[in-house]
């Protein structure tokens, strides 16, 4: 089992300091590390630097990367979040892919509210167009400096998204249909309703995790292969590939009653974080697949077929971890796993502006 090895300080602009509160994602693609806020629409590049005085990583050099310069978001309010809960780059193609939650969201109760407020507040649940997106942008690199672009000329790369609207898209209209998950598509997120939360890539497709439904026990994944739609260069749609000519397989895991937080890749095994599925303090596992994904059939993986890799340390409160990616560590002794928290805890937050993640050496 894997130990923590050190932190990794992140440093944000002051200006966007409230950003290192609400971190669900991370990925590293070469000397640059991307994570976002699920509160906002942007993505946030940071640069490794692995010469940190007393041998520590620092992430540094912010930029901020408005998504909706790069895609058609339906809403274009500032407050209209896309609840980043995905990230994942595929290398061969050079495309970024980005998924948001695709949750309904019930409102909170707050202390300086009266009773019966709270109770409407409770009662009331909204839908947040731009949460609906699944949508991929080129990355393109100049002097190891890597950015995001709408189209590349030179090799005729596009960004583009899953047809949809404001209130769904082509994925929740397929999951629309499905009699077994179709009605946690009207349940919020945080009430083990439909919720994604992970993605990771695995050639042309694309791997889908769940934080809810957690069905007695059981947590999903579902695998879909967007193309882009015929005559269009910004438009996607997904390909038939289940049974019955679905557009998606959905797989299957015994994570111990937990949901999926995040996915990444480690050769050819699959890493699981998983965490509780409704809005509370709780075991998060990471979890390994060996061999995952190696047939085109739909899965049913038993505990006794994972591995759990290392145990994540939580808050009261706070410090939930949401994202996950490899981290090449420099000098920190091997390949490594890079969390990153949400409801970051005080103790993790230094100055203006920045905010430690655990690097964990994986065996």
């Amino acid at each position: 089992m894997s130990e923590r090895s050190t932190a990794v300080m992140l440093r944000f602009d002051p200006a966007l300091a409230s950003l290192r509160d609400g971190l669900s994602v991370a990925l590293q693609i070469g000397n640059t590390l991307w994570v976002a806020n699920d509160e906002t629409t942007h993505l946030e590049r940071l640069t490794v630097h692995n010469d940190a005085p007393g041998g520590k990583v620092t992430c540094d050099e912010h930029q901020s990367f408005a998504l909706g310069k790069y895609l058609d978001l339906p809403l274009e309010e500032a407050d209209a979040e896309i609840d980043i809960e995905g990230l994942a780059y595929d290398q061969d193609s050079g495309y970024l892919w980005v998924v948001g939650s695709h949750s309904l969201k019930r409102r909170k109760a707050e202390a300086d509210k009266s009773a019966q407020k709270n109770i409407k507040r409770l009662s009331t649940v909204v839908v947040d167009g731009n949460r609906f997106l699944l949508a991929r942008v080129p990355v393109v690199s100049k002097n190891d400096n890597y950015s995001l672009a709408t189209e590349v000329e030179a090799d005729g790369r596009t960004a583009a998204q899953l047809n949809g609207d404001e209130f769904g898209n082509d994925l929740t209209a397929e999951i629309g249909k499905d009699e077994q998950l179709r009605d946690f598509l009207r349940i919020p997120g945080k009430d083990n309703g439909f919720d994604i939360e992970g993605l990771a890539v695995i050639g042309s497709r694309l791997l889908l995790g769940l934080r809810g439904p957690v069905l007695r026990g059981w947590s999903v994944l579902l695998e879909v292969e967007p193309e882009l739609d015929r005559g269009s260069t910004d438009t996607l749609v997904l390909k038939q590939i289940g049974l019955h000519g679905r557009h998606y397989r959905k797989h299957f895991f015994d994570l111990h009653g937990l949901g999926v937080r995040d996915l990444c890749w480690r050769g050819d095994d699959l890493l699981i974080l998983a965490g509780p599925t409704m809005d509370l303090d709780g075991p998060v596992t990471v979890f390994r697949w060996q061999g995952g994904f190696d047939s085109d059939e739909e899965s049913v993986v038993f505990a006794d077929q994972l591995e759990t890799v290392l145990e994540v340390p939580f808050g009261q409160g706070d410090d939930h971890a949401e994202g996950m990616c490899l981290f090449d560590a420099g000098g920190q002794g091997g390949e490594a796993l890079l969390v990153v928290y949400d409801s970051a805890a005080e103790r993790r937050k230094h100055g203006e502006a920045g905010v430690e993640a655990d690097l964990f050496v994986l065996d």
